[in-house]
């Protein structure tokens, strides 16, 4: 699009975008909040446990951007970004996640029920096996507004889903 098609395009009032319910929903993510998180890394290994914080801003009422700083389980500092929107042509939530200890871009695709955000995403297989991917799920489900729930589960190769990681994030 060329400069001009797209103040054109900008300055249209019949394209302007007009936050939804599902993006005032989103909006109850934004704040400072602190995570304890616990991640299970193999059905051998014990549960480790993690600190964080993280900063949630809008963006014109329509998307969100978390900024998240911790520790990973093993002590090594990780910082994270996720970025999450309705669009209202798809009727989905979609969004973004990148971490400093990954190189995958995670991308997502999601639908609201209630207060539970349910987010697909595909990404590396944790088995090791070099390009093989899989199904995974994201889920915000808020317990109150000052309360909010993150698990992180896979599909297996068997076609049940195994819960690896939850955050619990508390306002501050």
């Amino acid at each position: 699009m060329d400069a001009a098609t797209q103040h054109t395009f900008i300055g249209r009032k019949d394209v302007k975008a007009e936050p939804t319910r599902e993006h005032a929903w989103l909006q109850k993510l934004a704040g400072n909040w602190e995570a304890e998180m616990e991640c299970v890394m193999g059905p051998d290994q014990p549960p480790m446990k993690s600190k964080g914080l993280e900063s949630v801003r809008s963006i014109g009422g329509l998307w969100t951007v978390g900024e998240g700083k911790g520790d990973a389980p093993d002590g090594t500092p990780v910082m994270s970004i996720m970025t999450l929107g309705y669009d209202p042509q798809r009727q989905r939530f979609v969004g973004t996640f990148i971490a400093s200890m990954m190189t995958h871009m995670w991308r997502y695709e999601g639908m609201l029920e209630g207060d539970t955000l349910t987010l697909d995403t595909e990404g590396p297989a944790f088995d090791g096996e070099p390009g093989k991917m899989t199904r995974y799920q994201d889920i915000i489900s808020f317990k109150n507004d000052d309360h909010r729930v993150l698990t992180s589960r896979m599909l297996g190769d068997d076609g049940t889903w195994t819960e690896f990681m939850s955050a619990d994030y508390r306002r501050k």
